[in-house]
C-alpha cells in the first residue's frame, strides 16, 4: 500500500514510457542518447562517400537536424513531435539501418561506374530479353489526367495564392 501511494505519482512524474505499442519493439528509456549517439556516428561514416554525391547530401542534411532536435530537446515527447517521425525507438531503429546502408554503400560504391560503361536502354515495343522482367505500370486514375489538363492548359485557378489548396493533414477526398 505505501509502494503504491509514493511509486505511483514518482513514476507519474518521470514519465516512463511502459510500452511503445508496436510488436517487439522494446521501450529504450535513454533514447534520447542513444539517438545523439547514433546520428554523431551516423556523420562520422558518411564522410567516406564523396562529398558530390546525393546520398550523402541527403542522409547528412536529416541526420543534422535530427540531431539538432536531440540536442535541444530533453524530453523524448517533444523529440518526436517536433521530428514528426514516429516514436524515438523508431527513430533508434531507422539511424541503425541507415548506419549499415552505409556500410553496404561503401562496400558497393553505386558512384564509381565508370564513365566508359554502356547500358542497355529498351526503348518502345523493341523486344524484351527473357532475362529482364517487365515492369508495367497499371493505368492511371482518369482524376490524373484530368488534373493534367487542367494545369498544362493554365485552367487552372487558385483563390488565394499564398495559401495551398490543400493543407497538411487535411482529407483530398470529397
Amino acid at each position: 500500500m505505501f509502494l503504491r501511494r509514493i511509486a505511483r505519482p514518482l513514476m507519474m512524474m518521470a514519465k516512463v514510457k511502459e510500452t511503445t505499442g508496436i510488436v517487439g519493439l522494446d521501450v529504450v528509456p535513454n533514447a534520447r542518447e542513444v539517438l545523439i549517439n547514433l546520428y554523431r556516428k551516423t556523420l562520422e561514416e558518411i564522410k567516406a562517400v564523396p562529398e558530390d554525391e546525393g546520398y550523402r547530401k541527403a542522409v547528412e542534411s536529416f541526420t543534422r537536424h535530427r540531431l539538432s532536435v536531440c540536442q535541444e530537446e530533453a524530453d523524448s515527447e517533444m523529440i518526436e513531435k517536433r521530428l514528426g517521425c514516429g516514436q524515438v525507438e523508431e527513430l533508434i531503429e531507422e539511424a541503425q539501418d541507415e548506419l549499415k546502408l552505409i556500410g553496404h554503400m561503401n562496400e558497393w560504391k553505386p558512384w564509381g561506374i565508370p564513365d566508359d560503361y554502356e547500358c542497355e536502354v529498351i526503348e518502345n515495343d523493341a523486344p524484351v530479353p527473357k532475362h529482364v522482367p517487365l515492369h508495367r505500370p497499371g493505368p492511371l486514375p482518369e482524376e490524373f489526367y484530368n488534373t493534367l489538363e487542367t494545369v498544362t492548359s493554365g485552367k487552372l485557378e487558385t483563390s488565394k495564392k499564398d495559401e495551398p489548396a490543400i493543407a497538411s493533414g487535411e482529407s483530398q477526398s470529397k
